[in-house]
């Protein structure tokens, strides 16, 4: 954008409130922009193979993601951003611009998997635990849920701080704990563990032997269909350096956001380990669903200890963890996408800000969106597929993004060598190589599990399920080169 838009933005729209927030709270935003509830029965799915699913995520995605973003979110803390700074500084604009935009649309497409737990959460509050399952509910409430969250956010990062912060402990952690709990209590209490009744068919996760069916703890990879969940696994880390954005809102940015993202990674490993162990050990496999799996478990055991009220109670507790999940995340990439729309690469109504700082037309941009995916609730019988086939589209385009996030942190290593690093990556321009090049490869292969139709779930078209995806990436991919080119021929001809 020119230095006169750029005027005129800063003339036109009110002042934004410089908000600040703690370590503590950026920590609290980050996992629960990172970590859900509607993580936990992915995770259970895979049963006891679950292990090796997250150690070869925490390896190879979740440590190399938070060592590069927390050396470029601390680099460039000053300046704000987020990814398309880094992008932008190791490339060029229009790269930083597809890269934020993917970022940003990702989590647009990623709304509705996320509407759709909280939203299954709500059927069991109004005692119709059915309606879990029923596609109209499900993205009727799913959009309700998404609007509410939205005018939340309107006021303010400070404030946005406060209530994801003390949603995630009371929606996430509180449930979290209690799910553990009652694993345990259900385990001492000599009922049987459902992790040691797979269906035989299930060959990927368990094993006969004598007539007997067991859980594997290795994967059996009789093919590759059986480990397109991975790809979902590696992304449910996905997010860790989405809140970079406001590290500059830190009193210590450069020795504080590191720090907050370091625990925010801890937090999220045991979340999804110890969460999806819970599920497997009170669920039956055949009742596992991806929308439900949680307030089922809850559901079962509180029943049979003649306590059904307290799935209520818990359901509330989940649907507040989506919300807050959801204000973590809209608080996020929204807000590096306003960078972009100052840089010049969408048009000046998506700068415009309310008193609190806030983008509004961005976020109403990314409502409408969301409202029409959520939509696919209503047409799709199998809702568990409908989550599953966003999920998938959801992360072909945020590991693009992924992959420009690393190429960029081994280029700025090259290109800017003296640049300022508060925190570095271990090992120096040999250690971003190692951990940037480990990142890459391992984003570069769950890329190419997306769009590959996972074994798991009862897809009726292998074929319509890749090309949705290739469309959709195609589209997404090239919505951000084409509307770059337009808004530079604009500039260029004002």
């Amino acid at each position: 954008m020119s230095d006169n838009n750029q005027t005129n933005l800063s003339s036109s729209n009110p002042a934004p409130k410089k908000g600040r927030i703690t370590v503590i709270s950026l920590t609290l935003m980050i996992a629960a922009a990172v970590t859900s509830l509607r993580g936990v029965p992915i995770m259970s799915q895979e049963e006891l193979t679950m292990f090796v699913y997250l150690i070869f995520a925490a390896i190879l995605f979740l440590v190399p993601a938070a060592l590069v973003s927390a050396e470029l979110g601390t680099a460039f803390a000053d300046q704000g951003g987020g990814v398309y700074t880094w992008v932008k500084e190791a490339f060029n604009k229009r790269t930083g611009f597809v890269a934020v935009f993917l970022q940003w649309m990702q989590n647009v497409v990623w709304y509705p998997t996320t509407l759709a737990f909280g939203a299954a959460a709500i059927a069991y509050i109004i005692d119709k635990p059915e309606l879990a399952s029923d596609g109209k509910f499900i993205g009727t409430f799913a959009i309700l849920i998404y609007w509410i969250s939205t005018f939340i956010s309107f006021k303010g990062t400070g404030f946005i701080s406060k209530i994801s912060s003390k949603g995630f402990i009371f929606g996430t952690i509180v449930p979290l704990l209690t799910l553990i709990g009652l694993a345990i209590y259900w385990t001492l209490d000599g009922n049987p563990l459902a992790f040691n009744s797979i269906p035989a068919a299930q060959t990927e996760i368990a094993v006969t032997v004598n007539g007997v069916t067991e859980p594997r703890f290795i994967p059996h990879l009789s093919g590759i269909g059986n480990i397109v969940f991975l790809a979902t696994i590696v992304l449910l880390f996905s997010g860790i350096e989405a809140l970079a954005v406001h590290a500059a809102e830190l009193d210590n940015p450069k020795k504080d956001y590191p720090k907050a993202m370091l625990i925010a990674s801890v937090i999220s490993f045991i979340i999804l380990a110890l969460g999806g162990l819970s599920v497997s050990v009170l669920l039956p496999y055949d009742q596992i669903t991806l929308q439900a799996g949680v307030l089922e478990s809850f559901k079962l055991v509180f029943a049979h200890y003649n306590i059904s009220w307290m799935t209520n109670v818990l359901a509330v507790l989940v649907v507040v963890g989506c919300a807050s999940c959801i204000i973590s995340w809209l608080s996020g990439p929204s807000t590096a996408l306003l960078y972009t729309a100052k840089d010049g690469e969408l048009p000046k109504f998506m700068t415009k800000l309310n008193k609190n700082g806030i983008q509004t037309n961005i976020l109403y941009v990314q409502g409408g969106l969301v409202t029409l995916l959520c939509a696919l609730y209503f047409v799709l019988e199998d809702v568990s597929v409908a989550f599953f086939l966003l999920s998938s589209l959801t992360g072909a385009l945020y590991l693009i993004m992924y992959m420009l996030m690393y190429l960029s942190g081994i280029r700025l290593r090259e290109t800017q060598p003296n640049l300022p690093r508060a925190f570095k990556v271990p090992g120096g321009k040999y250690g971003m190589s190692v951990f940037g090049g480990l990142g890459f490869v391992a984003v570069a292969f769950a890329f190419v599990l997306c769009f590959i139709p996972p074994s798991q779930l009862p897809i009726d078209s292998p074929t319509v399920y890749t090309i949705f995806i290739v469309a959709g990436v195609f589209v997404f991919v090239l919505i951000p080169i084409v509307m770059s080119k337009i808004m530079g021929k604009k500039q260029t001809i004002n």
